[in-house]
């Protein structure tokens, strides 16, 4: 197993490092967007991060560099101010990289490798964040795609019925703390988008008018979409780029709503869902804890999001690891933000 473990561990940092290839140091060293960090910032956590899990709390030692730890602390340092931090840079971060990782090699495997999974799951994470920052800056890697196309319109709907729907992961194998316990739940009868909504299903909205009709909107919706221009996209692939209040209000014009997460989950998993993870998708839930939910390994991870107005998104999108993409996972953003590769499918 921890052969297998690090050749993944492997493979993952490869990934990691061909995706800013194409940058030059000032371009990992910018602020590229006030709600994100600095690339060679999001570096740096990783390694940091790695370090913390597998060399410090698995193994037992001291942390490579102690004077790191705030720095790269995501709660001591909001993403507002690691722009004006002395974080690593250049040859000495991917000497930090390195060296963490000679030494995580060496951590002992337990408990069925979970943080080892942990770290790498968490490194796939950081890099679609990382992937977000550059599509805002236009510095996306030369063979990064958007969403592939899907077949049809967002508008054709598909009839599921109502009955119990197992939802969450199981016991078995690694999840994250906010996808368990497993539960059962009783679901009427509804119908959901056979693929997420299309740029030609968008743009439909807005040349009618979607941006500028209020009812359609909630009222911090509306607020919002005062200062915004409509989104646009290619018109045979899921829209990508739209906000939580985006997708309300385009559910809204076509007399239906977003789904809940545990529709979307019941719907996944009979297969009836085309075009899933070429981009996240918003649902109507808050995120909010299962019943019987317990933090593990850090509280930090979920429980301190529950209940703040956090929207869930399910699914995975065009710039998420295989590895990540699940129909148990929950991805969850504020309703205002538009960075996240996300669009949406409607249901009834």
């Amino acid at each position: 197993m921890a052969a297998q473990l690090h050749e993944v561990m492997g493979e993952v940092r490869a990934r990691t490092l061909k995706l800013v290839a194409h940058l030059d140091e000032d371009q990992l060293t910018a602020v590229h967007s006030p709600i994100m960090s600095p690339l060679a910032w999001d570096l740096g956590h990783v390694a940091a991060y790695e370090d913390l899990w597998l060399n410090h709390r698995l193994a037992g030692q001291e942390l490579l560099r102690p004077g790191l730890a705030e720095l790269y602390d995501a709660f001591e340092t909001p993403r507002a101010v690691r722009g004006d931090l002395e974080f690593l840079r250049g040859a000495e971060l991917l000497a930090y990289l390195d060296d963490v990782r000679a030494r995580s090699l060496e951590a002992p495997v337990r408990d069925g490798g979970e943080l080892h999974e942990l770290v790498i799951r968490h490194e796939l994470q950081h890099t679609e964040t990382m992937l977000q920052a550059m599509r805002l800056a236009g510095l996306e890697p030369p063979a990064f795609a958007g969403p592939a196309g899907v077949a049809g319109s967002g508008l054709e709907l598909v009839e599921v019925p109502g009955g119990a729907a197992t939802i969450g992961a199981g016991p078995e194998g690694f999840s994250y703390d906010n996808e368990r316990p497993r539960h059962v739940v009783e679901l009427p009868a509804f119908s959901i988008g056979r693929v997420p909504v299309t740029g030609a299903d968008w743009t439909a909205f807005a040349e009618e008018g979607g941006y500028s009709r209020p009812e359609l909107w909630t009222p911090a919706g509306w607020e919002w979409a005062r200062d915004v221009s409509p989104r646009m996209g290619a018109p045979d692939a899921p829209i990508v780029h739209v906000s939580w209040f985006e997708a309300d209000a385009f559910a809204r014009f076509h007399g239906a709503r977003l789904p809940s997460e545990q529709e979307w989950e019941k719907a996944a998993l009979a297969g009836l869902l085309e075009g899933t993870y070429e981009v996240w998708e918003w649902t109507a839930s808050e995120f909010s804890a299962y019943a019987g939910f317990v933090a593990h390994p850090y509280r930090e991870y979920s429980e301190v999001f529950f209940d703040k107005g956090y929207r869930v998104l399910r699914g995975g999108s065009c710039a998420t690891h295989e590895r990540i993409a699940s129909p148990h996972f929950r991805n969850w953003d504020l309703p205002q933000r538009r960075q996240l590769f996300a669009g949406l499918r409607i249901a009834r």
